[in-house]
């Protein structure tokens, strides 16, 4: 019973698969009880006999962790699809499309600093895994938490595994989603980062095939990441605005280790905050593509969305943080573009996982059509629409504080917050109160880390540093 108790709460599905530290809880023995539940899973939705993908990036032990998985899978008698090289997970995803397999496994642990690992499994529609599906996963880890019930076979020899190279094909693809032509028009200089991560060789070559002139720094395997993380936030880009300005170019782009998430810094060595990023996509795919359908966005990114769909006589559909979320109102309905504050994206076309190099692709896209760079192109948003003022901020707490924090919210929700009227409380995610003006607060438990994040927007700079100044109150 100790051990059952052990596992069950070792291994556990967040927002995006499971992720934990090596050496730690991801070790080679639990690895292989959740590959073995995948494969279970597979044999039970009657997928198993198209196979599955297995994919990774570049962090520490990611060739033998994959093989690990792919031992368990053949040992099922479930064929393996096998890249070659470290894969982003929007190409691994875009895979099982490709091969029509049943699903895909991919080892990441995406942004996260690098003693981190992690596991997700992405099903046959090649999106997040929903809610249902990583609780039968979960099912199965509960029943064998002892690894008694691991299967596994060599995989030297074996019939069932099969080498793959899906990059050209997911290059086509890209040319059916992003106007290449008119890329090779512009003939754009671009600065790109990848961050030491598994879009190294990759992102750099896609865009010399579509005329741009490139300068890649990070491109090489480092599973420390510089000492940091693969996180393409504002911190983490010094050396990207350092290149912009360097060999001035038009556009400095990122992605993070698994090149699920993106990152931009314009001509001046401005960074371009997500939120912007997925306004500015919305406005190019419905105003210069002629795009229909609606914007989904997750409960934590801007409302600057809202404005953009209704003054294309669209609507904004607001679901939980997770891009599984957004996967679903994708495979529903029409969605221009589906994307999330942390830096993830995808659009009508595309498969429903995020990528970062198509994002990254976009915004190249965007400043080849207009002809400026993309800060012009914000004010000119701005300009229609007001100014957003957004910020999170990432607060640790004690589990018992956390869990305290939250009923607060939810069970005694002021009737004000910095003299503004609270008019709706939502809880769709968190607790997210919206005042008078239309400016909002939100507090969420992490799905990925031991955290509280707190989003404030605002359209007014005064009322926004009330907001912050609450929320810092809030956290005391």
């Amino acid at each position: 019973m100790k051990t059952k108790r052990m596992a069950d709460s070792v291994i556990k599905f967040g927002t995006d698969g499971w992720r934990a530290v090596m050496n730690d809880t991801f070790i080679i023995s639990n690895v292989k009880i959740v590959a073995q539940a995948i494969a279970d899973y597979l044999k039970e939705a009657g997928l198993a006999e198209k196979g599955i993908v297995i994919g990774h990036d570049t962090r520490f032990f990611a060739e033998r962790f994959a093989s690990e998985c792919a031992a368990v899978m053949v040992g099922n008698g479930i064929p393996v699809y096998m890249p070659r090289r470290a894969l982003p997970t929007p190409i691994t995803a875009y895979s099982i499309k490709l091969y029509n397999t049943g699903g895909a496994i991919m080892l990441t642990a995406s942004h996260n600093p690098p003693e981190y690992n992690g596991i997700k499994f992405i099903p046959e529609y090649a999106g997040p895994a929903s809610p249902e599906i990583t609780g039968t996963i979960e099912k199965y880890i509960s029943a064998n938490v002892d690894g008694s019930g691991v299967k596994t076979a060599p995989l030297e020899g074996s019939d069932l595994v099969r080498d793959i190279e899906p990059f050209p094909e997911y290059t086509k693809h890209l040319s059916t989603l992003v106007d290449f032509d008119k890329l090779r028009q512009a003939g754009l200089k671009i600065a790109l980062d990848p961050m030491w991560g598994a879009a190294q060789g990759l992102m750099d070559t896609l865009l010399a095939e579509v005329g741009c002139t490139v300068e890649t720094i990070h491109n090489y395997r480092d599973p420390l990441f510089g000492g940091s993380y693969p996180d393409p936030s504002d911190k983490h880009l010094t050396e990207l605005k350092s290149e912009v300005m360097k060999m001035k170019a038009d556009l400095g782009l990122a992605l993070d280790g698994d090149a699920d998430r993106f990152g931009a810094v314009d001509f001046n060595g401005a960074y371009i905050f997500a939120n912007q990023i997925l306004s500015l996509v919305a406005v190019h795919l419905l105003k210069n593509r002629g795009m229909k359908g609606v914007i989904v966005r997750t409960v934590a990114t801007t409302h600057l969305l809202d404005e953009i769909a209704k003054s294309y006589s669209t609507e904004a559909v607001e679901v939980p943080v997770g891009f599984k979320y957004i996967a679903q109102e994708m495979m529903k309905q029409p969605v221009v573009v589906g994307g999330e504050e942390s830096g993830g994206l995808s659009i009508q076309g595309h498969i429903p996982e995020k990528d970062g190099l198509l994002a990254d692709l976009l915004l190249a896209e965007m400043v080849a059509y207009e002809q400026k760079p993309l800060t012009e192109i914000l004010d000119g948003i701005y300009e229609k629409y007001g100014k957003f003022y957004t910020k999170r901020l990432d607060i640790h707490l004690t589990p018992k504080r956390k869990d305290h924090l939250l009923n607060e919210l939810k069970n005694n929700p002021p009737q004000e917050i910095a003299g503004e009227k609270v008019t709706e409380t939502r809880a769709v995610d968190g607790i997210k109160y919206i005042l008078a003006s239309g400016d909002w607060i939100l507090a969420r438990p992490s799905g990925t880390e031991p955290l509280v994040r707190v989003y404030i927007e605002s359209r007014d700079k005064t009322r926004f540093e009330n907001l912050e100044e609450y929320a810092q109150s809030m956290m005391t």
